[in-house]
């Protein structure tokens, strides 16, 4: 019989403890008092929602403040919310908005400076291009915009083995034009990630498998953030950080500069 180092059941436990320590403890983001006057009644797009983290109840209960909410989803068909069709289908609380189908890397159908803030939760880790794909996000926003962005912490999740992206390699990803089918992360992805903390990749195989077809489900974590390469994506694109936490998922609120 084979049985698993000692270091890796002690790094399996204490992930465990840290998991379950956060899903009974987690209740608002901090100060969210402060937050919630920032989009209050403002008119904003979310990119891979509709996401319960905004609903009533979720970290970050922003969906009822807001004025109006459009929202954007790179296909008629996801793994997530399933079968959406653009038009007026956007729902999200108990409104509806503008559902957009495009690429999170490319909004070109969109105005520039169209929107009062983006919202984006657990959604850029899945972009093979970030920096191309916030600098759409940027682009949509008025002067004075809000960019508000959550990324799963890898300390909590799958990717815990696996080393962080570094903002270099972000940089070479835009020079080179990365495209949303690019694969060259998969060796190590399927090396490094841990199948025992996503029960529904299924077996090695079947994760494979899957992985192999990014293109169509968009399920690979392209990239992996800790708070510091998100504050040097903030700093590249000028943006004044107003909130930076840290917990099961890293969350970052910016400002577009009016200049």
């Amino acid at each position: 019989m084979i049985f698993e180092p000692f270091t890796s059941v002690v790094c399996r436990i204490g992930l465990l403890f840290k998991r379950a320590y956060y899903k009974i403890t987690r209740e608002q983001v901090p100060d969210f008092a402060s937050i919630k006057q920032l989009f209050f009644a403002k008119s904003g797009l979310e990119i891979g929602g509709p996401s319960r983290i905004f609903r009533d109840g979720g970290f970050i209960p922003l969906y009822h403040l807001v004025k109006a909410l459009d929202g954007c989803n790179f296909s008629n068909t996801t793994i997530w919310e399933g079968a959406i069709e653009s038009g007026q289908k956007y729902h999200y609380y108990y409104k509806s908005g503008l559902q957009y189908i495009l690429e999170a890397s490319d909004l070109s159908p969109i105005p520039s400076s169209t929107y009062e803030f983006v919202l984006s939760s657990n959604c850029l880790e899945h972009v093979a291009n970030p920096l191309k794909a916030v600098g759409e996000w940027i682009r949509v926003l008025k002067d004075d915009g809000l960019l508000l962005l959550l990324l799963p912490n890898k300390e909590y999740c799958f990717d815990h083995n696996r080393p962080v992206t570094t903002f270099s390699h972000l940089e070479s990803d835009f020079r080179n034009d990365t495209k949303e089918d690019d694969l060259s992360h998969l060796n190590e992805i399927l090396e490094l990630h841990d199948l025992e903390m996503d029960k529904r990749a299924g077996t090695m195989e079947q994760f494979k498998e899957r992985s192999l077809k990014n293109f169509d489900n968009r399920a690979l974590h392209q990239h992996v953030y800790d708070r510091t390469v998100l504050k040097e994506i903030f700093s590249h694109f000028k943006l004044e950080v107003l909130l930076m936490h840290e917990g099961k998922d890293f969350v970052i609120l910016g400002k577009k500069s009016n200049s």
